[in-house]
């Protein structure tokens, strides 16, 4: 249990189904007790069997952290596995986490000047099943950008441009994309953390 763990009420840590610096760094903030384990899962698989059977785009989030949350639940039934997935969606099209650098200043070239929305989902299961599920949007309107002030926002935020969907954290460098955000700053960090917590106080884990 880490120092800031005070609030977190379980006999043992909350497990984390993802290998997401930022959701492991947003609960710890929060004082909850975490273990983190990564998930197996065919991520692009789950996203096609989703859509082929008429599931909306935005609802690709809500199916991957079941399916993450499932992966893992089996190895440790009896404890509370937390998993999450995060799907930008521009003028109907999905966008994912770029591959490389000239990938996302392609990616972000084409949502520069456009809105897209950002749905974050949650999944919390215990022995094999899915006991609770959240989800949250937010609204992102990035300015119209020159190819000179991508190549440049890419280079200067390097590792942050590949590892996040849509190209850009926030948090960081990222802030620079944008003209106006409608929504809550979890949803778009990856996490809804106010449901979250609502659910596990709920379930008397957190104060």
């Amino acid at each position: 249990m880490t120092a800031q763990a005070t609030f977190w009420r379980g006999d043992r840590p909350l497990i984390l189904a993802s290998g997401s610096a930022t959701r492991l760094q947003l609960l710890e903030a929060a004082g909850v007790s975490v273990e983190v384990i990564k998930p197996v899962v065919d991520e692009r698989a789950i996203e096609a069997e989703f859509l082929a059977v008429g599931g909306p785009p935005a609802g690709v989030a809500a199916a991957l952290a079941e399916a993450k949350a499932l992966s893992v639940s089996p190895r440790h039934s009896d404890r509370i596995v937390l998993a999450a997935d995060q799907m930008l969606i521009c003028e109907g099209r999905p966008f994912h986490k770029p591959e490389d650098a000239a990938a996302a200043a392609r990616q972000i070239a084409k949502l520069a000047g456009r809105k897209h929305v950002l749905t974050s989902a949650f999944a919390l299961a215990r022995d094999n099943q899915i006991i609770s599920r959240g989800t949250s949007s937010a609204t992102l309107a990035m300015r119209p950008l020159t190819p000179d002030f991508i190549e440049d926002y890419v280079g200067q935020a390097g590792q942050a441009a590949i590892t996040s969907v849509g190209g850009y954290q926030l948090e960081g460098l990222g802030i620079h994309l944008f003209e106006a955000i409608e929504g809550d700053h979890f949803t778009i960090l990856g996490l809804p953390m106010l449901s979250l917590l609502a659910t596990l106080r709920d379930l008397d884990l957190v104060a």
